[in-house]
């Protein structure tokens, strides 16, 4: 089940993808990670997804990667007699605590601490943005606004306050009680929404426990201020547009995206850029020519992985906005100037020995003839260090932790495989190419370049690298065509 490709696809399971036979075709078709959206489902619908994408993997033998998405905090305002009103442009309209009916003059909005963190000039947007809002006065349990985008808003609608910091904890009763679930099934990495400032970072990592990687979502305007302290309290980072594109002005969007991109590259981090990427396959056999160059550009600047959401949650025809979407990703990859972008954006190495060995490890690879480039991890830092330079060749992550291979599935160019572990260097190299051929990397007599840390078995000691030619199977050294045992999982020291 190797992929040819580098950046990884993430996609959305729901009503449209519960089957087992439909998660194994995405799988087939090119997923390399399965987001369970917990704004939508239940308990037991999630479980049963979380077991069918097991079975695969026991299946296929290819640690797959799944992503707990919580719902976060979500402000509405309540309900309106006869379920809808028209706001007209320039006329005022309050929202306060009153659980009554509101009307086309007022409506509940049943969140004190919004009140507390509201002042004149703020503005308001209902339902995505659809129709906004003014603060003119404002107390602990009102806000008088004045309307300058008017519209019709219906019961429940959503509402939006991008120039406030909120008093609002990141994590709800509910995403508790999910993450709780996520936890007892063991899921590999958790993105956590309505991240405001750092501090709402670490009250994630705390809740998390380290017994899985926090994606930080970033849609809020103040979380982007505060963008290089939230990368560096995270283990990965989505670039939720949708939500960015609400309360920032759309043109300001591709820019903030592809900065994000940046700085995550620059600090060795994941980044997954998501939000209708193909929206048009939710009831379309193919995409617009529009939606396949937003996949592209995704891939020419270096992002990590892109993501699949209503295409293959509710989606008519999921498999196939898969299918395409890998089919744009490789092709991307095939053309010279994609080269030629994500090296211009390369960083200088920082004076440790992990930046020394992995700038080697991507000249060497530039310079020779190299396969397949084959790092050993326990934690996965000499993986995803490896895979921040973007070498040209694949990277054959060996690692003795299941977790850790499932978790490094996100990352862009890593082949993550089930090793044992080593005590010498000859056994290292040995190991290297024995996988290296049982994986499809590397034939006889092929070049690899082997990253590692010594001693082995110790994480974050990467200083090793060796270069090897693969050499025919002897009556000495192993068969180089059968696969390494597998151990049995056990969580990373």
């Amino acid at each position: 089940m190797r992929r040819h490709r580098f950046a990884k696809i993430i996609a959305t399971l729901g009503p449209a993808t519960s089957a087992p036979e439909t998660i194994r075709a995405l799988f087939a078709a090119g997923v390399d990670v399965f987001r369970l959206n917990f704004s939508h489902g239940d308990h037991d619908g999630h479980r049963r997804r979380f077991e069918a994408i097991r079975e695969i993997e026991s299946a296929t033998g290819r640690p797959i990667g799944v992503l707990l998405d919580l719902q976060g905090p979500k402000l509405r305002i309540g309900e309106l007699a006869g379920g809808s009103a028209m706001l007209e442009e320039g006329g005022s309209f309050l929202f306060d605590l009153d659980p009554a009916p509101g009307s086309p003059e007022r409506v509940a909005l049943p969140h004190p601490e919004v009140f507390a963190a509201l002042k004149p000039g703020t503005d308001l947007l209902v339902d995505d943005g659809k129709v906004r809002l003014e603060v003119e006065t404002c107390g602990a349990n009102f806000a008088g606004t004045r309307i300058r985008i008017g519209g019709e808003i219906s019961d429940h609608k959503g509402v939006n306050i991008p120039d406030a910091v909120l008093p609002i904890s990141p994590l709800t009763d509910k995403d508790r009680k999910d993450l709780v679930l996520g936890m007892e099934l063991g899921v590999d990495w958790v993105a956590a929404s309505f991240v405001q400032r750092p501090r709402d970072v670490l009250m994630l990592r705390e809740a998390i426990s380290g017994r899985a990687g926090l994606v930080t979502k970033l849609e809020k305007p103040s979380a982007v201020e505060r963008l290089d302290e939230i990368i560096e309290l995270s283990d990965a980072i989505m670039v939720a547009r949708g939500d960015l594109g609400v309360e920032l002005p759309p043109e300001d969007v591709p820019s903030i995206s592809r900065r994000i991109v940046r700085a995550c590259r620059s600090a060795g981090k994941p980044v997954i850029v998501a939000t209708q990427m193909l929206e048009s396959m939710i009831s379309s056999p193919v995409p617009t020519r529009a939606e396949a160059s937003d996949v592209a550009t995704a891939i020419y600047d270096g992002a990590d992985a892109v993501m699949l959401s209503g295409e293959t949650a509710v989606g008519r025809y999921p498999v196939e906005a898969v299918d395409i979407m890998h089919r744009i990703v490789a092709q991307v990859e095939r053309d010279p100037h994609y080269r030629e972008q994500i090296g211009a954006a390369l960083t200088s190495p920082k004076p440790t020995a992990a930046d020394a060995i992995s700038d080697a490890m991507r000249r060497i690879v530039q310079t020779l003839s190299v396969t397949a480039a084959v790092t050993y991890t326990n934690s996965g830092s000499s993986s995803l260090r490896a895979a921040r330079e973007r070498p040209n060749s694949p990277i054959l992550s060996l690692t003795p932790h299941m977790s850790t291979a499932r978790r490094l599935a996100l990352v862009w160019g890593l082949h993550s495989v089930l090793s044992d572990d080593v005590d010498h260097v000859e056994e290292m190299v040995e190991q290297a190419c024995r996988t290296a051929v049982a994986e499809g990397f590397a034939n006889v007599g092929d070049r690899l370049v082997v990253m590692a840390g010594m001693p082995f078995g110790i994480s974050g000691t990467t200083n090793l690298l060796r270069i090897a030619r693969v050499p025919p199977p002897t009556s000495t050294a192993a068969n180089l065509h059968a696969p390494a045992h597998p151990p049995s999982d056990r969580p990373p020291p």
